[in-house]
Parts: C-alpha cells; sequence; structure tokens
C-alpha cells in the first residue's frame, strides 16, 4: 500500500438507537477525543455560526512519536445522516473523515471511514526520510487509524445504548 493509492480505513458498527441520538455524539468533538488514542481534543473556531458545511475547527492530536494541531474543515453535514471533515486545505486535504448513519432495523449503522491525502502530511515527509519504508509506514498509519477508529464507534455504541463503552 502506497501514499499515492489514497489508502483508507474504514469501520461500522450496529446500534441500538435511532440515528438522532448517534448524531448528537459524532458531531461532539469532546465525545470523539474520549475513545481515541490519537485524537485530543477540537474546539469550533466560530461557535456563534454553529456547526455546518464550510465551518472549521481546530484539532489537537498525539501519539507516542508526535503531537500536532490540525485545522478542519467541514464537507458533510447532514444532521442525522453524515458528518465529514478535510483537514488543512479543502483544495488539497492531508486526510478527510466522515461518519455516516444509516437505519438499520430498530437502530442505526454507524460507518466512519478516513482517507490519507492527498495533500502532504507529516506521513509524507516520514516517507521522503525513509521512502524504503514507504509500505510498511502506510500500512502502520492505517492500523492506528482502524484501532482508533472501532474505539470510537464502539465507545459511541456504548453512550448511544446508555451503557458504558463495550469492551
Amino acid at each position: 500500500m502506497r501514499f499515492a493509492d489514497s489508502p483508507t480505513a474504514e469501520v461500522a458498527v450496529h446500534i441500538e438507537a435511532p440515528p438522532s441520538t448517534v448524531w448528537a455524539f459524532i458531531t461532539d468533538l469532546d465525545v470523539l477525543a474520549q475513545f481515541s488514542d490519537e485524537f485530543q481534543g477540537g474546539d469550533w473556531l466560530d461557535p456563534s455560526i454553529g456547526p455546518g458545511p464550510g465551518q472549521r475547527f481546530h484539532g489537537r492530536n498525539e501519539n507516542p512519536r508526535a503531537s500536532w494541531d490540525v485545522t478542519c474543515t467541514v464537507t458533510d453535514w447532514e444532521p442525522d445522516r453524515a458528518f465529514g471533515w478535510c483537514v488543512e486545505g479543502p483544495s488539497d486535504p492531508v486526510a478527510t473523515w466522515r461518519f455516516t448513519l444509516e437505519p438499520d432495523g430498530d437502530g442505526t449503522r454507524l460507518a466512519y471511514r478516513a482517507r490519507m491525502g492527498p495533500g502532504p502530511s507529516g506521513v509524507t515527509s516520514f516517507i521522503a526520510a525513509h521512502p524504503e519504508h514507504e509500505e510498511r509506514i502506510v500500512e502502520g498509519r492505517i492500523a492506528a487509524w482502524t484501532a482508533n477508529m472501532e474505539s470510537t464507534v464502539d465507545g459511541i455504541r456504548g453512550l448511544a445504548e446508555g451503557g458504558p463503552n463495550p469492551d
């Protein structure tokens, strides 16, 4: 897997709650930070406007190798259906992230998808310094993303179903 291939990660879970309940959790940056080892939280840059397409938020991230801040722009805002954002510039994003909600019987199917690139990032800098390890670097980041995404959707499921984060 190479960076130029726009590597992606996707996870999904069934939640025994309606989309409107799940929506409140996926659009709360503090909730998302509760379940990720990397995303430490975020703040809306203009809270007086309220979230929606084009709105931006500041995100704080950290892992054992680095800590960094990003500016994200909301690209998808369809209440009870989709919340997505791009990291750094919308014209050449570092990454794109998206939650989708679909009615599923009496509950909701929550999917969470992320795509690397195409814009340059810390990953591309690390690849440039170690081109012989590009595939291992990309696979490692996708694995880390996937683990955090799984933890996030499981945590949201626990909150939405009225219980603790499921094991």
